[in-house]
């Protein structure tokens, strides 16, 4: 029979707080579980494939636009000032 976790041992693996998992199962983006009973249990596998299917790295570069502002050009962010 496969070991089950249980949500404290997820919330340990992952470093989160319970009430994170918590809430990811209730908004139904967090991994797989089973309920035995009133129980809510994970298998491994289900719990190693959520985390697989998680993007990783940092966000993808954006491009600056060019933007006509008073008749000039600007590339990149436009500082305004308040007056």
């Amino acid at each position: 029979m496969n070991t089950l976790l249980t949500e404290e041992e997820v919330a340990k693996r992952l470093h989160v707080s319970l009430a994170s998992i918590r809430r990811w199962r209730f908004e139904r983006r967090g991994p797989q579980f089973i309920k035995v009973g009133s129980l809510v249990r994970y298998r491994p596998e289900d719990l190693e494939s959520w985390l697989a299917s998680l993007p990783t790295g940092g966000a993808q570069p954006v491009q600056a636009q060019a933007t006509s502002v008073g008749g000039q050009r600007y590339r990149g962010t436009v500082k305004v000032m308040s007056s």
